[in-house]
């Protein structure tokens, strides 16, 4: 298998070199390009629909691999998220394709992502229905009235959060492919061939269409795209939740922990502020990220290496899951929500002022200085 992995691999990237070029023509020339405006930070119009290099490269490539995999690799569940992987990502491609040249609304966008979140669901009975513990023992199994919500509202969920993040060149992508290589790094470690030849095809697809989305970009994904990635990687990281003797509940949020804390601070921003959930600003991390001054290119750079570290977090939680050793899980969770909450804090991704943490902290310093020097 481990040749078929590497020609999967070289095959969906040579596959996304190829297609990426002829899907920036097919913008262009049915006039799905990206508009400059104050909330977005390139200053020419840019095609869009780059997705569909990523979503044919990767779906091209599994169907040559085909007749040279074995059947029982798709048996069972594997099996069946495959499928879904491929049904539901395909209503996905084709409502972000739409809103690329049409820009749909919200609702429909919404829609649309429920849709495919209830293909999966109902079509392929894929649900987040068995929970480790992290501080316990085993696992519970849940009802269905609670595994089907959650399932779907995780699935839109994860989609909306990539989605959240494509604001500059190639930040949306790189930090997809570094969440895939956490999941790729964790499907070797459980031995599950299934995900291990899904993540690697997609990890191709998303390095060759780097080529051409890297500052600067030459093609944007668009909603296409960025819907599809959030969307698979919905799907991979569900398995965190059923390989209970290897990972516990906390290890897909640590694999997509850049995406879903950015998105978790724009809805605390944006409550704090009184505006819609949904509507689009400029406080993003990235946008914060340049406001301090740091540059395209470093700035993706940057949360490409805060992306690296969530991906190591969730491999070292992952691996003392299945040696029993909870108490690093909670020992990585504190840190984690300490320095989320940290560098929000210093960046102001929340709000510019108010940094309660920094100026505990400053007190108590200040206090302990003030009571060093009466003593002397």
């Amino acid at each position: 298998m481990g040749m078929v992995y590497g020609i999967g691999f070289i095959l969906a990237l040579g596959l996304a070199l190829v297609l990426t070029p002829l899907v920036k023509k097919f913008a262009v020339k049915v006039g799905a390009m990206d508009m400059p405006n104050a909330r977005k930070v390139h200053t020419r119009i840019m095609p869009r629909l780059g997705g569909l290099g990523i979503f044919f490269a990767f779906g091209i490539a599994f169907l040559l691999l085909l007749p040279w995999l074995p059947d029982n690799m798709f048996a069972s569940r594997e099996g069946n998220l495959v499928k879904a992987l491929f049904a539901g990502g395909s209503i996905i491609v084709l409502i972000g394709a739409l809103d690329d040249r049409f820009e749909l609304s919200a609702k429909v966008k919404l829609l649309g992502q429920i849709i495919a979140a209830c293909v999966v669901v109902f079509g392929f009975g894929i649900t987040v229905d068995f929970v480790n513990i992290p501080f316990g023992h085993g696992y519970f199994s849940m009802p269905d009235w609670v595994a089907i919500p959650l399932t779907i509202v995780w699935i839109v969920g994860v989609t909306n959060a990539i989605n959240l993040i494509d604001g500059l060149d190639g930040l949306a992508a790189g930090v997809s492919g570094i969440a895939i290589s956490t999941i790729l790094a964790m499907a070797f470690i459980m031995g599950n061939t299934t995900v291990i030849l899904i993540s690697l095809l997609l990890l191709g697809s998303i390095v060759g269409f780097l080529f051409f989305n890297f500052h600067p970009a030459k093609i944007f994904m668009g909603d296409s795209g960025s819907l599809f990635l959030g969307f698979s990687l919905a799907m991979l990281s569900m398995l965190g939740f059923k390989q209970v003797a290897v990972v516990s509940f906390l290890t897909p949020l640590f694999i997509i922990g850049v995406p879903l804390s950015d998105t978790f601070f724009a809805i605390i921003r944006r409550w704090r502020n009184k505006k819609p959930i949904f509507a689009p600003d400029k406080g993003h991390l990235h946008h914060c990220l340049r406001e301090l001054g740091l540059s395209h290119r470093k700035t993706v750079l940057v949360i490409y290496a805060i992306a690296t570290f969530f991906g190591v977090l969730a491999v070292i939680q992952s691996v003392a899951a299945a040696h029993a050793a909870n108490w690093v899980t909670f020992i990585v969770a504190f840190i984690l929500i300490f320095l989320l909450q940290i560098g929000a804090e210093v960046i102001g991704i929340v709000d510019k002022s108010k940094k309660p943490v920094i100026h505990f902290f400053s007190r108590i310093l200040m206090k302990t200085e003030t009571e060093t020097q009466s003593k002397s």
